[in-house]
């Protein structure tokens, strides 16, 4: 079991391999039981349902090495939670949407949450600036869904969600693509496709996606384009999440 900062040796090594394998950031394995695994290990412990007492005991371990197993597309942290989500029927009168915004698009973020509502979804806006805390807000909601909308200065539009080397959210994959597909035409720049391991995206306990988008006057001037993108991608992911569909580009 460790369970003490600064705890050293070969268990500590293996701990921090395991975490870093599966997108959960120790930083370099050293076999030093420091701040970051300690807090990579919490981390892991929320998105994986356990208790968040930074105490690597049997069922922490247990779990670590389950996952791990698992590789490709397989059921990781977030595949495994995703399930749970998903036992509900696919429709959009079963989502539990959260739709956030990190300043500069509160307009469209306003105008997708009235669309989903209309469409059927129990919709929960949030506006907190920092990232874990957008992730937090979801969690609490018990969210099926999040959909985040961030502001770029540049002329460039992504749409991520979660992915590391050995796994990826199969749902979050499933909605991003919908969205690059549903915006080619609304946004002058395409949107690229693109699996990454952001705290919003890795912190949120059902698939989740951030669509980042600029520069601001190109995206406030295409908003009824864009919103209307938006909903309509949501809306076709909730009838079949977990099929990912050819991107427009592809």
């Amino acid at each position: 079991m460790l369970t003490a900062p600064m705890l050293r040796g070969d268990d500590v090594t293996e701990l921090q391999n395991g975490l870093n394998h599966l997108g959960f950031d120790c930083g370099r394995p050293d076999g030093i039981f420091g701040p970051a695994t300690g807090r990579a290990l919490d981390d892991f412990q929320r998105n994986s349902g356990l208790r968040a007492d930074g105490i690597c005991g049997q069922q922490t371990v247990r779990t670590i090495q389950l996952v791990s197993r698992q590789s490709g597309t397989g059921p990781g942290v977030a595949s495994i939670r995703e399930t749970e989500v998903f036992r509900v029927q696919a429709s959009m009168s079963a989502q539990r949407v959260v739709v956030g915004q990190f300043g500069g698009l509160s307009s469209i973020a306003r105008s997708v949450r009235r669309g989903l509502r209309e469409a059927g979804a129990n919709v929960m806006p949030t506006d907190e600036y920092e990232a874990t805390a957008q992730a937090a807000a979801a969690n609490r909601f018990g969210a099926t869904v999040y959909l985040g909308l961030e502001a770029l200065t540049e002329r460039a539009s992504t749409v991520s969600y979660f992915a590391v080397p050995s796994f990826e959210s199969i749902g979050g994959r499933s909605l991003a693509t919908q969205i690059v597909n549903a915006l080619h035409g609304a946004l002058d720049c395409p949107p690229e496709l693109s699996g990454m391991r952001l705290p919003v995206l890795r912190e949120t306990r059902m698939p989740a996606v951030l669509c980042s988008m600029g520069p601001v006057r190109d995206v406030i001037g295409a908003s009824q384009e864009i919103t209307d993108a938006l909903i309509r991608a949501v809306v076709a992911w909730s009838d079949a999440p977990f099929i990912v569909a050819d991107t427009a580009s592809d």
